[in-house]
């Protein structure tokens, strides 16, 4: 496996249906942001609301050059909510927040094109 943000790069080796469902992606709304500097690349600490089932989880995004922290707040994002949680500097990041690059290599947050209940998870 291999982690390329070029768009030319070849897919990743065919997987079984079962692993993709291992992947718990979920849907959640944010409901604190600030900034994160002591982080190398630009980023941002979350709290993310999945609901009453996952509940209040910690995120690092790698998201401050196209996103403002006040800006986020009750935006709804997707990320993969069964990671085991990752220390990335002084912060511990819970969930992987999810993203694409684009052609600057900045990330662009994956979210829902209309509002879905917190928790509901990607099929």
């Amino acid at each position: 496996m291999h982690l390329d943000h070029d768009p030319a790069a070849p897919p990743e080796d065919t997987i079984d249906f079962a692993d993709f469902l291992r992947v718990d992606i979920r849907v959640g709304t944010v409901v604190a942001a600030e900034p994160f500097p002591e982080a190398r690349k630009p980023s941002l600490k979350l709290r993310i609301d999945f609901g009453p089932t996952i509940g209040v989880k910690k995120s690092c995004a790698q998201i401050a050059a196209l996103y403002d922290a006040e800006a986020l707040v009750g935006r709804q994002v997707a990320a993969v909510v069964n990671f085991p949680p990752r220390q990335i500097g002084k912060a511990l990041s819970e969930v992987l927040t999810l993203g694409f690059a684009d052609t600057e290599g900045r990330v662009v947050l994956f979210a829902p094109d209309q509002a879905v209940p917190n928790g509901s998870r990607l099929f």
